[in-house]
C-alpha cells in the first residue's frame, strides 16, 4: 500500500499535497552556525515524508507510522513538550504566513531517527512547510523555507538553534555536502569524493536538545560574544582574540572551540574540494578533541567510541550534532568501509548504523 493510500485510509479522503526532506549529518562545524561561522553538513539517505490535507474544523489530526494512535490537537495549541510540537509549530508558522487556514490532517512516514543528532525535527518541519506551500501555491525558495523552519524551532519550540540544519535538509542532496557560511547564508555544493565514505553510527546514547545543555552552551557563547563586543563569535578581530584570555574559563573554552572550529571547517571544505582525504580526516579528529575538551559537549562513553573507531580503521571520527549523545561520523576509504562497519558493530552491541 502506498503512503498516499495510507493517508486516505486514515482520514477517509485523499491528501492535498505531500512534502519530504532528508535527515543530515554534520561532517564538521559544530555550534558555529549560531556564532556566524562555517558549517559542512551532508544529506542522509533517510527521509521524512508527509502527506497533508486541509480540514474545515480547527483541529490538527496527526497520524505517524511510528505510533499506533491518531493524535488530535486544536489549532493554536501551545507546545506540550512532545514530538507533535514540531508538526504543530510548522502548521502554526504556515498559518502565520497565510498559507493555511483552519485545521489540517497530517500523515507522517519517517526513517530519520530522533534524538540522534541528524536533524529529525528540521526534516519534519521542512517537509510540512513544503507540503503546505504546494497547497497554497506560493513561490518560496529553499532558503526562505529554511528561515521559516528555523523560526519554528526558535519561537514555538524554544530551541535557540542556528540555521544549519534547516539549510542542510533543504539544499543538500545525497552524495554532496553543503559548505555554508552562516554569517550571510552564502553556500556552495561540494561533491563528496567517490572514494570517501562517511559512516554515521548511533552511539546508543539518546540525547535531547531540549534538555537544557544545548541551550546552556548557546547562552555561554552569547555571553562570550557580548563580553568581546561582537555578534559573530567565530570571527574575532586580533584585539578581540587577545581579550579572550580575560574571559571566565568556561567562556574562554567555548570561544576557543567555535573560533578554531570555524577555521577547521573552512579548511575541511577546501580539503574536500581537493580530494585531500588525509587532511580532512585530521581536521575531524581535531574537531572532536575541541568539541570534547573545549566545548565539553561529548561524554566519556562517546570519547571511548571515537578512540575505538580510529583503532578499528577510521581515518577521522567525531561526535556530530548538538552534543551529549547521538551519532558519531567516521571517515573511511571507500574500499575499507564495509570491513570497518562489520568490525566496529561487532565490538559495540549498543551501536547501530544510521
Amino acid at each position: 500500500m502506498s503512503q498516499g493510500s495510507s493517508f486516505e485510509q486514515a482520514f477517509g479522503r485523499p491528501a492535498d499535497a505531500s512534502g519530504s526532506a532528508p535527515g543530515r549529518v554534520n561532517l564538521i562545524g559544530e555550534h558555529t552556525d549560531y556564532n556566524g561561522g562555517a558549517v559542512l553538513p551532508a544529506a542522509l539517505e533517510r527521509r521524512t515524508e508527509v502527506w497533508l490535507a486541509r480540514s474545515e474544523p480547527p483541529v490538527i489530526s496527526i497520524v505517524s507510522t511510528r505510533f499506533e494512535h491518531k493524535i488530535e490537537r486544536p489549532v493554536g495549541d501551545p507546545k506540550r513538550g512532545d514530538w507533535t510540537d514540531y508538526a504543530m509549530g510548522a502548521l502554526a508558522k504556515a498559518s502565520e504566513l497565510g498559507w493555511l487556514t483552519g485545521g489540517a490532517c497530517l500523515y507522517i512516514d519517517s526513517d530519520v531517527p530522533d534524538g540522534a543528532g541528524v536533524s529529525s525535527s528540521a526534516a519534519l518541519i521542512t517537509a510540512i512547510l513544503r507540503a503546505v506551500a504546494t497547497i497554497a501555491d506560493v513561490d518560496v525558495t529553499p532558503v526562505d523555507i529554511a528561515k521559516h523552519a528555523r523560526a519554528v524551532e526558535n519561537d514555538y519550540i524554544g530551541m535557540p538553534c542556528g540555521i544549519m540544519d534547516q539549510m542542510a535538509v533543504g539544499l543538500a542532496d545525497q552524495g554532496k555536502a553543503l559548505a555554508l557560511d552562516t554569517s550571510d547564508l552564502s553556500y556552495d555544493i561540494i561533491d563528496i569524493p567517490t572514494d570517501w565514505r562517511f559512516v554515521v553510527l548511533h552511539s546508543g546514547i539518546r540525547r535531547e536538545l531540549a534538555d537544557g545543555r544545548y541551550k546552556a552552551r548557546f547562552e555561554e557563547c552569547s555571553a562570550a560574544a557580548a563580553a568581546l563586543g561582537t555578534e559573530t563569535l567565530c570571527r574575532l578581530t586580533p584585539a578581540q582574540i587577545a581579550a579572550v584570555a580575560t574571559l571566565p574559563e568556561n567562556l574562554r573554552k567555548r570561544t576557543t572551540h567555535v573560533v578554531s572550529e570555524h577555521q577547521r571547517t573552512v579548511a575541511a571544505s577546501a580539503a574536500m574540494r581537493a580530494g585531500d582525504l588525509a587532511t580532512f580526516a585530521q581536521l575531524m579528529n581535531e574537531s572532536h578533541r575541541s568539541y570534547s575538551e573545549d566545548f565539553e559537549a561529548s561524554t566519556p562513553e562517546i570519547d571511548a567510541l571515537i578512540k575505538d573507531a580510529l583503532e578499528v580503521g577510521a581515518l577521522g571520527a567525531r561526535l556530530t550534532g548538538g552534543g551529549f549523545g547521538g551519532c558519531l561520523v567516521a571517515l573511511i576509504a571507500a574500499q575499507d568501509s564495509a570491513a570497518f562497519v562489520d568490525t566496529f558493530l561487532a565490538r559495540h552491541e549498543a551501536v547501530w548504523r544510521v
